[in-house]
């Protein structure tokens, strides 16, 4: 099925039989890795209840400087698609779920972790093992919650009015493959993580969720930490009008292609659920493609964050490292630190998506129109 055909019939068949509700969103409960994650990650890791592996925990300076002006475990210099989200309906910035217990719940929390994984089995996932983090881990912690979450009022009100961010996840099971140039592998897994994704939402629809937006992969073929591993490739590996991997973005793409279909299936299965896909890959791409037109003066592939080589990434000496350094304008940067991007690249992205440029069905289409813009 071909992608047009796909975004057709999820939203064809949301729109005949949706209970999306009147006005905004409430709450907003989120799950995925490094793109989402609030601090979860370093609140796990200080408590003893994850063993840091080597996956940056953007715990450390210059992380969280341009908006927070701490480090608060997000993976950029400020917010996140999700900040923006939360801010757009006008909801408090999500919590981590670590310390969720004592938390305000009542604009949501998120369950987020640097580096989770779709799957859990240690042969399919390469050579580590990060079931405290995993997906099902994510929805097994929103499980223990919900006696807290629905204290006051039904979980059947509260999840009629609340919107569920799933991911990305993917990104994560691939990259031990593709970053160790086993590419093969990488393409081995991903109907396994589609199916894993595809159980792991039929099951929220169980407990109760009601309003789905899923985001698809980045463009990871623009990501300095891929272009810095394949540094030197043949040049007809390149885009000529973005520099980034022609091959990696198409990994990319099949994932999304293989999601928004499985997606259209749960969607059928449902119909009293509103699913809705976050084109990421688009959103993010678009700004690769004009960097210039969106502020981004300092080149798109580059990182702002880092110590040195081709791309400003250096597996080595990561940001945060002794040797490493920020620039001056993370604004006038896309990428952060090679893995990441900036918030100003993270603003522009949530702003297409909240427009229903990039969402399909659009994200907004019954909110009220006084929700207020980002």
């Amino acid at each position: 099925m071909s992608l047009p055909r796909v975004a057709c019939a999820l939203l064809l068949t949301a729109l005949a039989s949706s209970q999306f509700v009147d006005g905004c969103y409430t709450s907003i409960f989120a799950f995925g890795d490094s793109l989402s994650d609030t601090g979860n990650y370093i609140s796990l890791t200080s408590d003893g209840l994850l063993q840091y592996d080597g996956i940056p925990s953007c715990s450390v300076p210059p992380y969280g400087e341009t908006f927070f002006h701490h480090p608060t475990g997000r993976c950029s210099d400020g917010r996140l698609i999700i900040d923006f989200i939360a801010e757009h309906f006008g909801l408090p910035l999500l919590p981590p779920y670590s310390g969720g217990e004592r938390a305000n719940l009542r604009g949501g929390v998120n369950f987020a972790v640097v580096g989770a994984p779709a799957l859990t089995d240690d042969g399919a996932n390469g050579s580590y093992s990060r079931e405290n983090i995993s997906m099902i881990t994510q929805i097994n912690r929103f499980k223990t919650l919900l006696p807290s979450i629905c204290k006051n009022s039904s979980c059947e009100d509260i999840f009629g009015r609340a919107l569920i961010v799933f991911g990305p996840f993917g990104g994560d099971d691939y990259a031990s493959a593709i970053l160790s140039k086993k590419v093969e592998e990488a393409h081995l897994l991903q109907p396994l993580v589609i199916n894993a994704v595809a159980s792991a939402i039929e099951e929220l629809i169980e407990l109760g969720a009601v309003n789905i937006m899923v985001p698809g992969m980045m463009p990871d073929g623009c990501i300095g930490v891929s272009l810095t591993v394949y540094y030197g490739s043949n040049e007809e590996d390149y885009d000529p009008n973005t520099g980034c991997l022609i091959w990696l973005n198409k990994f990319a793409q099949n994932h999304n292609e293989l999601l928004q279909i499985e997606l259209t299936r749960i969607q059928e299965r449902h119909p009293n659920t509103f699913i809705t896909y976050a084109d990421y890959y688009n959103a993010g791409l678009e700004l690769f493609l004009s960097p210039e037109k969106y502020g981004f003066n300092n080149g798109s592939l580059n990182a702002c964050c880092g110590s040195g080589g081709p791309y400003n990434v250096d597996d080595n000496a990561k940001c945060g490292h002794p040797s490493s350094h920020a620039c001056d304008d993370p604004s006038s940067y896309i990428q952060w630190d090679g893995a990441h991007l900036t918030q100003a690249a993270y603003q522009w992205i949530a702003k297409g998506l909240l427009s229903g440029l990039y969402t399909s069905p659009n994200i907004t289409a019954s909110c009220s129109t006084s929700a207020r813009w980002i």
